[in-house]
């Protein structure tokens, strides 16, 4: 690899996305775990709680008509209804919405919170493989965990190609940034939420 090789890859805008959110998603990451959600059904289904949750508040994201322009394969990678359906499996209601959620963002910092969405189905190929302990699967109680048609690393590297490729300004990448690191928050917040209401 020349080094010339080695700058482009540096400047790849979805491992700079990835290296600015190390801290926010290892704070997440030690959050799931401190919630066990693999120790019992009840357990994983405030987990799935909290997924439906950050699902359906991106459900107008991945419908959008100008982020499908750029991804046209968008609206068939949202999974809020697989989630809504783990919850019907795992007979738990279907959460109120949060206050809070994302509304109306740019393209930029749209594409951000897709970033975060779209990579948790890599570490999700490591979830389902936990589910399986508990009665569940793909189609049941762990649907939204499911391999995506066309396999996780294929989907996953198509949607990467595509934002590597496009031309922002200094203020887009700035929101694109911005938007990965509210994604990751913005999820902690509901997990907290999906865990905090378990008793009531």
């Amino acid at each position: 690899m020349t080094t010339q090789d080695t700058a482009q890859r540096s400047n790849l805008r979805s491992l700079r996305l990835n290296q600015i959110t190390h801290e926010p998603h290892s704070k997440l990451d030690a959050l799931v775990k401190a919630h066990s959600p693999f120790e019992t059904q009840a357990n994983f289904a405030r987990f799935v709680v909290a997924q439906y949750l950050f699902q359906s508040e991106l459900v107008s994201l991945y419908n959008d008509a100008e982020l499908t322009a750029i991804v046209p394969d968008l609206p068939a990678r949202c999974r809020a209804d697989e989630a809504k359906a783990d919850l019907a499996d795992l007979e738990t209601e279907v959460p109120d919405p949060v206050a809070g959620a994302l509304h109306n963002p740019s393209r930029a910092r749209a594409l951000g919170w897709i970033f975060v969405s779209e990579g948790s189905k890599l570490g999700a190929a490591f979830l389902i493989k936990r589910a399986v302990s508990l009665g569940l699967s793909d189609t049941f109680g762990a649907r939204h965990l499911g391999e995506p048609a066309g396999g996780r690393a294929e989907g996953w590297k198509r949607f990467i190609k595509t934002l590597d490729g496009l031309q922002f300004s200094a203020e887009e990448e700035a929101e694109v940034e911005q938007g990965a690191i509210d994604a990751f928050n913005r999820f902690t917040v509901l997990l907290e939420q999906a865990y905090t209401t378990e008793a009531a």
